[in-house]
């Protein structure tokens, strides 16, 4: 960095001080208010060396996630709240449509003991499930790895796979298309159904729709989010049978309904009414 560089550093520093001095006033003038704000100092997109991630506008990344380094992540994938992407001594590549859950950690390794390298490349319409470990491994297209489950350096999921939950994949494994591997140490169990290969698919479809409803959320104003507070106080307590005996029709407002792609079966429901 040049004379020039680090001058410009410079005053951006003190700016960003400026401002969290600033916002410290601000919170001491609200007094006890200022706890409902639901906002986060967290950095939730870092930069390591020269490194600085790539997010696709379309994925949603949840304000407490950590995303490091030498990190892609494809359109509507989602990386969710605590989880943790550190691409620091090798790269990891996230596809599209991808949901990575609550509290997993994907990290890379810079080689193996043979010298071979290993990035973490995780491919499109991926379920990786709440709490799992992935470590310089690679998870292809259509691929699920459950809830809690660990995948040590060097191990390639097939498409099709899926890693049960609680799984330890021991190094270098190969875990083949359509087949089901748990246990510590994991080994075959048994093959995949058909109608479990389409829940692979299903559950994507699904994360890129919640993932949609929970960025609108995180980027609300505390004025809609007080105001929506209000709104579900004053309906929250309604019972809509005994409207109907008395002939009432209260209508939901618009802020409160969820799109039918997050509940499909609202429409069928309706019909058998």
């Amino acid at each position: 960095m040049g004379t020039l560089g680090k001058a410009i550093y410079t005053v951006g520093f003190w700016i960003r001080e400026s401002g969290q001095a600033l916002d410290r006033l601000g919170l001491r003038l609200q007094g006890n208010y200022y706890c409902r704000e639901e906002l986060s100092r967290h950095r939730t997109i870092m930069n390591i060396f020269n490194k600085a991630p790539v997010v696709d506008k379309d994925a949603f990344v949840a304000p407490c996630a950590s995303v490091i380094g030498d990190v892609q992540v494809g359109r509507g994938s989602s990386i969710w709240y605590g989880c943790v992407l550190r691409g620091d001594v090798n790269s990891i590549s996230v596809g599209s449509r991808t949901n990575i859950q609550d509290n997993s950690l994907v990290h890379v390794a810079k080689s193996n003991v043979s010298g071979k390298v290993l990035p973490t490349i995780i491919g499109d319409n991926v379920t990786v499930g709440h709490s799992a470990v992935l470590h310089g491994c690679t998870v292809e297209d259509e691929a699920f790895v459950g809830m809690g489950a660990t995948l040590l350096d060097g191990v390639v999921v097939e498409k099709h796979a899926m890693v049960a939950a609680g799984a330890l994949v021991r190094q270098d494994t190969r875990i083949p298309t359509g087949e089901v591997w748990g246990g510590n140490p994991a080994k075959f169990l048994r093959k995949l159904t058909n109608e479990e290969i389409k829940f692979i698919s299903k559950s994507a479809t699904n994360y890129v729709n919640l993932a949609q409803i929970h960025a609108a959320e995180n980027a609300k104003s505390f004025e809609e989010i007080e105001f929506e507070k209000s709104l579900r106080k004053k309906f929250a307590h309604r019972d809509e049978e005994y409207d109907s005996m008395l002939g009432v029709v209260r209508e939901t407002p618009p802020e409160l309904i969820l799109p039918d792609n997050i509940l499909p079966n609202k429409e069928a429901k309706a019909s058998q009414k």
